[in-house]
């Protein structure tokens, strides 16, 4: 009986090899070309893997494609793991790291592009000259016609529509209430449109 006990406490040998494996073991055995190892590596890091890129470029499924892209280069680069330059785990997120950062900037590049190309392929056909002419002609229309309104109201038009100041500091400006600015505002304005023949 006490035989039994003690041969049932001894470690059973068919269970020694079930210790975990360490990554950079497991990195040695792909070297080598075992889907084994690959199987054991990629469920082991995978989640930490896709984590690291989707913090970097938010898309879900870019993220699985270059993740998926890691693995592959894991695969084909495994015989040139230094275990002696550093760990595995730093070694595989490092390359995850670098390759999220390549998308970003590929996708820039790419939206950098394609923006150049629309702004080289829009151009707009007119005329420089006319339209200057045009510009003046109109601005000369406009002088004119704030010569037509009076002192007050041209003063009142030019701080608010030229100086760019409020009512409430068009009114201290000159010293008057806000409600006579509004109405000098408000004249000058239907003046002005009715000089330049511009409907209300």
């Amino acid at each position: 009986m006490l035989e039994l006990v003690s041969r049932a406490l001894e470690p059973d040998e068919e269970f020694d090899d079930v210790e975990p494996v360490s990554k950079e073991t497991l990195l040695a055995r792909i070297a080598g070309g075992d889907r084994e190892a690959f199987s054991a590596l990629y469920d082991e890091t995978a989640p930490r893997v896709l984590g690291l890129i989707r913090r970097l470029l938010i898309d879900h499924a870019q993220s699985e494609e270059v993740c998926q892209e890691v693995f592959l280069e894991i695969w084909q680069t495994a015989p040139r793991f230094d275990a002696a330059k550093g760990g595995a785990t730093t070694w595989i997120l490092t390359m995850a790291h670098r390759r999220a950062v390549d998308r970003i900037r590929s996708s820039q590049s790419g939206r950098d592009r394609d923006t150049r190309i629309g702004i080289r392929d829009y151009e707009t056909e007119y005329d420089h000259v006319a339209e200057t002419v045009e510009v003046k002609i109109e601005h000369e229309r406009v002088k004119e016609a704030m010569g037509r309104l009076t002192e007050l109201q041209r003063q009142a038009v030019t701080l608010a529509y030229y100086g760019g100041y409020s009512h409430s500091e068009v009114a201290k400006l000159l010293s008057v209430p806000i409600g006579t600015v509004k109405t000098r505002l408000r004249d000058g304005m239907i003046r002005l449109r009715d000089e330049m023949g511009v409907a209300s």
